[in-house]
């Protein structure tokens, strides 16, 4: 018996039903193992539906069941190795639990983010991972899956929101660490390079940078600090020119990224100046490149794949209903201080 290939067209309940002259409610539950169809009514069922091509349509019968059993993420962009450990971690606890993610990227601004909120509401996700934009001023766009009870964690880069988790590092912890490990080193002038302060990450850094200052009795300056759009090759080099061609040379420099951090050392060895002893550099989130630079790169480790999975697993946990996200509003993981070569100008 042949049957047609319905390239263009898929096959249904009601086709199947047609070519073995039974109730398409005799084929739905024969496809679904129901007990009150015979075994050999299945069989045939079974084979038809097979030679002629039929799919389930999981997507209308999760429909049915008020679940997709997908998890939208929102990233501000897919080209760090941060983000692509926090992916990581988020796919390896979806998967082992049944769930898709749907991934898409804001590109650090506020209009393309509305645009992905909206998309992940009409996919009808059952849950969202969200890191947010550079310049995302209001979360007024989630307040669609707010009200509908789909639950959202902020993760990295959050929102502070009563009905919502957010997952982070401490911040200001790291920053104050960073600080005083090159005030240790010998750090009168440090100047900082940080992303748009408007998010949480850098403001928090920028303040354990000035408690480090104020505690070891070195003055803040705010043209020490330059807040940059970190992913920008062209703000950065106009950044280091500026600190380059500056009255005095800082001795030290806390720079916000791994990235960033590595290509001002390449900068400043272009320039004739010596890693560590004239100009000691911290950089932040322990990325490869720190190890492949030299001289290899102190960081702030930051556990992106662990994010991933602790923002995952708390998502569908809510969703298995085995516990309310709403009831813890902020989870701090671990994070530290590695010790490099391009910090440690007394040892070297």
């Amino acid at each position: 018996m042949e049957y047609p290939t319905h390239d263009t067209k898929e096959v249904t309940i009601y086709d199947i039903a047609k070519e073995l002259n039974i109730s398409p409610a005799t084929v739905s539950r024969g496809l679904n193992d129901h007990a009150a169809v015979n075994k050999n009514t299945k069989k045939k069922i079974l084979a038809v539906a097979k030679e002629m091509g039929y799919r389930s349509n999981t997507f209308a019968s999760n429909l049915r069941r008020q679940r997709t059993h997908t998890i939208g993420v929102i990233l501000p962009h897919l080209n760090s190795n941060f983000l692509s450990a926090v992916i990581a971690g988020m796919e390896k606890v979806a998967n082992e639990a049944g769930y898709n993610l749907l991934i898409s990227q804001s590109l650090e601004t506020e209009k393309k983010e509305i645009a992905n909120a909206k998309t992940m509401f009409d996919s009808r996700v059952d849950g969202l991972l969200v890191s947010l934009a550079a310049n995302t001023a209001s979360i007024n766009h989630f307040e669609p899956f707010i009200k509908k009870g789909v639950p959202i964690i902020f993760f990295d880069r959050v929102f502070e929101h009563k009905q919502c988790t957010s997952i982070v590092i401490d911040n200001v912890k790291a920053g104050y660490e960073a600080t005083t490990h090159l005030i240790a080193q010998g750090g009168q002038k440090i100047v900082h390079i940080t992303g748009n302060l408007s998010r949480n990450v850098y403001a928090d850094r920028l303040k354990g940078y000035k408690f480090a200052l104020l505690e070891n009795g070195l003055p803040y300056q705010d043209e020490n600090v330059y807040s940059i759009n970190l992913t920008s090759e062209i703000d950065l080099n106009k950044a280091l020119n500026k600190i380059l061609n500056g009255k005095a040379l800082p001795n030290s420099l806390f720079v916000a990224n791994d990235s960033c951090a590595v290509s001002c050392i390449k900068f400043f060895k272009k320039a004739g100046i010596r890693i560590p002893q004239d100009i000691a550099i911290v950089g932040f989130n322990n990325d490869p490149l720190a190890n492949v630079i030299e001289p290899n790169l102190t960081t702030i480790d930051y556990p992106g794949c662990e994010m991933g999975e602790v923002a995952a697993k708390n998502l569908i946990n809510h969703l298995n209903g085995v516990h309310d996200i709403n009831s813890t509003n902020t989870i701090i993981l671990r994070s530290g201080l590695i010790i490099r070569e391009s910090s440690q100008r007394k040892s070297a």
